[in-house]
């Protein structure tokens, strides 16, 4: 048995746990420079704000309906997800974080009313960080995906189901014949690994609903479409195909991309970013253990603005592989050199790591000398003064100061405190 606990609208809820007046009203937050919604109230679907509608075509909602808009406080909302899943690793004995508002967890072995368990469970993460979620529970992870859709559709829209549901779903807990009713009320496109391609060859099959999906043969299925869609039909057939995964893979590859809030010109200021693009995806290479065997560097101008265009991207081999900040940062800076040039207007730069190893593994050449021990432990100590204080804390100095000199910063002009993280934007509760 597994249970997939998801927090409500995780942004919005992020936000209005540290400001409950915004209850009441439709509210948005907004993706890098203010640009589009990512995240949206349930008020402000009602309405008709799409999932990545550029925010000024929602603007006039604003003065019209009251809808309030905020830019992503993505420390805020990393700190939030951190807190939610230590509370939620108590449903079960063993726990995996899908995503910032999302985790599974193995109920092997746990005994008494799952349901029960997980409305207790439920109540306490909203008593105690104040983030409404959604449980669903199933005999495999792509029912418990499912569950959970249901539990928050049922929630948000009372008698979309032929049956009465609770606010948890325990799809296995249903009698059979009110299950074959879910899953008849439900479309195929809301099964997790079923994309829109998929659900469209489906629907023109005449399978429109998870009733109908679950139903077919796993070995038809296979011959017709893929492996995968097989899997996901044995899943909700109730055969577990999909293991709990204890932490996440490590990654082929680390991009670290931005837009800038305004147009940038001159090398300067693009080297002050690409230095803070490689230090961070540098962080999260040290993160995961790792070491990178090439880097490369982009910048390019945006098609939506007047004047000419230019884009270019250069591959940088590094002499070992390595994790190590300066490094990094000093292949991209000479790749940056390579391809820029005057006259143009960039919007957005970026950062990836290659061929990415394991760094546990020893590797040595006859030619090189291992990279200095020191290096190792001052990236340690960054890593961990940046964590402790907040990310720029220890930065190198081609990165720039704060303020005014980094005028290539995303645009935030709606960004509300780090609540959580920062000394001096903790709340205050005065008599």
């Amino acid at each position: 048995m597994f249970a997939l606990v998801d927090g409500n609208n995780f942004y919005v809820s992020c936000e209005r746990a540290f400001r409950p007046a915004l209850k009441r009203w439709p509210v948005v937050v907004l993706s890098n420079n203010d640009g589009c919604a990512i995240a949206r109230s349930n008020e402000a679907k009602a309405l008709g704000v799409r999932m990545g509608q550029p925010w000024f075509e929602c603007r006039h909602l604003a003065e019209e309906a009251g809808l309030v808009a905020l830019s992503a406080n993505f420390t805020l909302y990393g700190d939030m997800s951190n807190r939610m899943m230590s509370i939620a690793a108590g449903l079960g004995p063993g726990q995996e974080i899908y995503s910032i508002d999302e985790s599974f967890i193995d109920l092997t072995g746990v005994r008494g009313d799952l349901g029960a368990r997980a409305e207790v469970m439920r109540e306490r993460i909203l008593q105690w960080i104040g983030i409404p979620t959604g449980i669903g529970i199933g005999s495999t992870k792509t029912l418990a995906k499912l569950a959970n859709h249901v539990a928050k559709a049922a929630d948000r829209k009372p008698g979309s189901y032929p049956v009465e549901l609770a606010r948890v779903c325990n799809l296995d807990a249903l009698p059979a014949a009110d299950l074959d009713a879910v899953l008849q009320a439900t479309g195929v496109g809301e099964v997790w690994g079923v994309g829109r391609r998929i659900a469209k060859q489906l629907n023109d099959d005449g399978i429109t609903t998870v009733l109908e999906l679950a139903r077919l043969d796993p070995a038809t299925v296979r011959r017709r479409w893929s492996v995968v869609l097989e899997r996901t039909v044995r899943e909700l057939q109730g055969q577990a195909c999909i293991v709990m995964e204890s932490e996440p893979p490590p990654k082929k590859e680390i991009a670290y991309t931005r837009s800038f809030g305004q147009p940038v010109t001159g090398l300067h200021e693009l080297i002050q970013a690409v230095t803070e693009f490689a230090s961070g995806a540098a962080a999260k290479l040290r993160l995961q253990g790792g070491l990178a065997v090439q880097l490369m560097v982009f910048i390019h101008t945006s098609a939506f603005r007047p004047g000419p265009q230019y884009s270019r991207s250069t591959v940088m081999p590094l002499r070992r592989p390595t994790a190590d900040t300066p490094l990094l940062v000093q292949a991209a800076v000479r790749g940056l050199q390579a391809i820029y040039r005057p006259g143009f207007a960039y919007m957005k730069a970026g950062v990836m790591l290659l061929d990415l190893q394991d760094g546990s593994v020893e590797q040595q050449e006859l030619d090189l000398e291992p990279e200095p021990t020191a290096h190792g432990q001052l990236m340690s100590t960054v890593d961990k003064l940046n964590d402790r204080y907040g990310r720029g804390t220890v930065l190198l100095a081609s990165a720039g100061l704060q303020g005014k000199e980094r005028t290539w910063s995303m645009r935030q002009n709606l960004l509300t405190p780090q609540y959580t993280t920062r000394w001096g934007d903790v709340p205050v509760a005065r008599a």
